[in-house]
């Protein structure tokens, strides 16, 4: 099952992406609730009563309507750094012995065909095609061999990173380098039905094929990182876990690459379908002083 929030009609509501369109569930099962967030709330009852609808005929083609994040405001983002043993190796950086976590501010989520500002305050502007987890139950205290009870399911992340300032002072300012507006572009579905671990990711930039791996080159898996960060906090449902990118990233390259406004970035995972996001100049609209 494929879920997703779009926007129809100046109304954003969720529904299910199947081969067709988008299934409409405020039409489809007019009882669940309209928001990701609350849906993921309701827990399996929910997603049950959602699947009756996996084969209806779409309300929707996709060009009639607006895909948003599926999760358009997590209650947490949470990412995990140099987690590809390539990625590790590109960086000059030692393979981690226990996960490296830092926090993607929530303002930053986008949809996954939305554009990504530039600013004028960002000069190394970077990519990093991930897997996501998107949290579908309340949990702590998880054990590795029940983390998939714990997940909703999985979509595509572009972890946009400013790298001068991920890489400003020791230690090096991740969260304030990761978590500007339109940073974290999310999608295009939450796919309930996947292993997450033997999946083809490849990124593009303008059709240039940057990144090529699979998610078996992950350091820690999906079901290790859930274990790890529930020892310490409670994980909620609608809260996401990036997991890392792999190697061949443009700040890597030599010379290193940076986005420039035009360019258009496409991350493609196995099963997951793909996002793309064309990088723009940030509008001055967004200046809210």
């Amino acid at each position: 099952m494929r879920l997703v929030s779009f926007t129809q009609a100046q109304t954003t509501r969720i529904g299910l992406l199947n081969d067709s369109g988008i299934v409409d569930l405020s039409t489809a099962s007019p009882g669940l609730p309209t928001n990701m967030l609350e849906f993921l709330q309701l827990g399996a009852d929910a997603m049950a009563s959602a699947a009756k609808a996996e084969t209806a005929k779409a309300d929707y083609a996709l060009t009639d309507v607006h895909l948003e994040s599926p999760v358009t405001r997590p209650g947490k983002i949470l990412a995990i750094g140099l987690n590809y043993r390539a990625h590790a190796e590109e960086s000059g950086a030692e393979i981690p012995k226990t996960p490296l976590v830092f926090t993607k501010q929530n303002t930053s989520i986008n949809g996954p065909y939305d554009p990504v500002h530039k600013s004028s305050h960002a000069r190394m502007l970077d990519y990093e095609g991930e897997l996501a987890i998107v949290i579908g139950k309340r949990c702590r205290h998880v054990p590795k061999d029940k983390a998939q009870q714990v997940v909703a399911g999985y979509c595509i992340n572009n972890d946009v990173s400013v790298r001068e300032w991920q890489m400003r002072g020791t230690p090096a300012q991740f969260t304030m380098g990761k978590s500007w507006d339109t940073h974290c572009p999310l999608g295009p579905a939450i796919e309930t039905d996947i292993d997450p671990h033997n999946l083809k990711l490849v990124t593009k930039v303008n059709g240039e094929v940057r990144q090529d791996s699979n998610t078996n080159d992950l350091i820690f898996n999906c079901n290790e990182i859930i274990a790890y960060l529930t020892t310490a906090f409670t994980l909620e449902p609608g809260d996401v876990i990036v997991t890392g990118t792999p190697s061949g990233v443009g700040m890597a390259m030599k010379p290193p690459q940076a986005l420039n406004v035009g360019d258009t970035v496409r991350v493609e995972i196995e099963g997951l379908g793909h996002i793309e996001n064309e990088i723009i100049e940030e509008p001055e609209s967004v200046t809210l002083f």
